[in-house]
């Protein structure tokens, strides 16, 4: 039924949108998490007069703005390439896809800029309390156009509120407040905003540090550490929280995510969360060895986390993919068999409405319509397509857990020595405190690979595969454009860290 198609394409295509995305995401957390806390700064001056808040502000608002201006540039590379290799996928999904990228284009990203230009150029030119709402606004844009983006990725991951047109092959929009609000599409923003807040707030701490150990611009380094520890200690706790929302969504939407990233293969009731493990050596999809030969496990908690009741039952990657009729789980070679007869009667409807054949094109259609909920099932080869490269995805997974847990501890160390006033006796924390933004960028990756790798091979759950929804290019053709994009992002990035780091070497300017 799928055809042939040829694979190193689609995995160029892949490699390239990913490479945009990474780059990309180096910048946007840092856009989103950094703005709450220019508005925070910015109100704390406001309140105060104090000049030293105001030499405060505007260093990280230098900061941010540099910052912005290169994320950017590989924003608008990343919706291009929705149109470039993945036609397919636009033209199916456009109707739906392209409505929240349009409003984060003309909404949410023209407020955003619009009050930039005040926030960044309005000091001493317009009021204080209108120059403050510029901040405030600022920040509020750059959140909402996230907004917009994530619903569209979480459309993608539980595509709700649509229904697929067997006249125009697309599927096209029912609900737009359930493409909205669904829960996926809350959980995701909420836990990707609390994250890159987190991430702003390890930034400060990071450059802050770096000025404790010069022994430079102390009273500033003190002051926005305090702000950042409790800013960051919050958001860390509410990480965790819509990160438990997250996973939770995922049990009930994506269960092959969920045994993929917690290396289920074998469904069990009373569950087991794995703290810490390691992947079999030579683990094969379908055989019959555990996923993890070494591992320290919390009993019952993977139960309690899926379905909030520890006595619950959690399906493994063996269950998904060859059904357990004890526990009422259709396999991937049962909803193959019903894709196939979905694509096999979308086939037959559309050519006898072609010979104006409406008996035909009835029974056709009412044949379709009661397996469309597998279509996309229906391309793949063999059942085995089906399940996420499960190390890459394990592991993923995992570091990003522990790495989240040890967030708060180092937000409490940090306010704690500043509060005392004894951050300078502590080196090894100075250096730690340089190193967290990094590992907190680490954990954002993480958590990207996790959410789209953990999803493969699906570009919309259940519905339409990334082997089909690609464009019809050569390898060369998107290997060329790989390595163009490659170069570029680096050139920028380079650009980004070396006036980065000069306007860090530079300081808050003096009035």
């Amino acid at each position: 039924m799928i055809g042939h198609f040829d694979l190193t394409m689609v995995n160029w295509a892949r490699a390239q949108f990913a490479l945009t995305a990474m780059y990309h995401w180096i910048f946007v957390p840092l856009t989103l998490g950094l703005t709450w806390m220019l508005a925070f700064f910015h109100t704390i001056y406001y309140r105060t007069g104090s000049e030293e808040w105001k030499r405060l502000t505007r260093f990280w608002m230098k900061l941010f703005g540099i910052n912005f201006a290169i994320g950017v540039a590989t924003g608008i590379i990343l919706e291009f390439e929705f149109g470039t290799n993945w036609s397919n996928y636009s033209w199916m999904v456009g109707d739906i896809f392209g409505a929240p990228l349009a409003i984060e284009g003309l909404f949410a990203f023209f407020m955003e800029a619009t009050f930039f230009a005040v926030m960044f150029f309005g000091w001493n030119r317009v009021g204080k309390r209108f120059h403050l709402l510029s901040t405030w606004l600022v920040a509020i844009g750059s959140n909402l156009s996230a907004v917009w983006i994530l619903v569209a990725n979480a459309w993608m991951q539980q595509p709700v509120g649509q229904e697929f047109n067997p006249e125009t092959a697309r599927f096209e929009m029912q609900s737009f407040a359930d493409v909205v609000f669904s829960p996926v599409a809350v959980a995701k923003f909420t836990h990707t905003t609390s994250s890159s807040m987190l991430l702003a707030a390890f930034f400060v701490i990071a450059v802050s540090s770096w000025f404790v150990l010069k022994g430079r611009h102390l009273l500033l380094a003190r002051r926005s550490i305090v702000v950042a520890s409790v800013f960051g200690f919050t958001a860390a706790l509410f990480v965790i929280f819509t990160g438990d929302q997250s996973a939770y969504e995922a049990a009930q939407n994506q269960p092959m995510k969920l045994a993929a990233s917690e290396g289920l293969c074998f469904g069990q009731s009373r569950a087991d969360l794995i703290a810490v493990g390691l992947i079999t050596p030579g683990k094969k999809v379908g055989d019959e060895k555990e996923s993890c030969f070494l591992k320290v496990a919390i009993p019952g908690m993977l139960s309690l986390l899926a379905n909030r009741r520890t006595d619950s039952f959690v399906p493994g990657v063996q269950d998904l993919l060859y059904g357990n009729q004890e526990q009422g789980i259709v396999g991937v070679d049962e909803r193959m068999d019903n894709g196939h007869w979905a694509l096999t009667a979308l086939s037959e409807f559309k050519e006898a409405r072609e010979s104006g054949n409406e008996t035909a094109a009835a029974a056709a259609l009412e044949t379709f319509q009661r397996f469309k909920a597998d279509l996309g099932y229906g391309f793949l080869e063999k059942p085995e397509d089906a399940v996420p490269p499960l190390p890459l995805t394990f592991y993923s997974f995992h570091v990003m857990v522990m790495l989240g847990g040890l967030f708060p501890l180092i937000c409490i160390l940090f306010l704690f020595l500043a509060a005392k006033d004894r951050l300078g006796r502590y080196r090894w924390v100075l250096y730690l405190g340089t190193a967290s933004y990094f590992l907190a960028m680490v954990a954002h990756w993480l958590g990207w690979v996790v959410a789209e790798v953990g999803r493969q091979p699906w570009a919309i759950q259940d519905l339409l595969p990334v082997t089909v929804a690609r464009s019809n290019l050569t390898v060369g053709t998107v290997q060329t454009t790989f390595f163009l994009f490659l170069a570029l992002f680096t050139v920028l990035l380079i650009a980004e860290i070396r006036i980065m780091l000069k306007q860090i070497s530079i300081g808050p300017e003096e009035d």
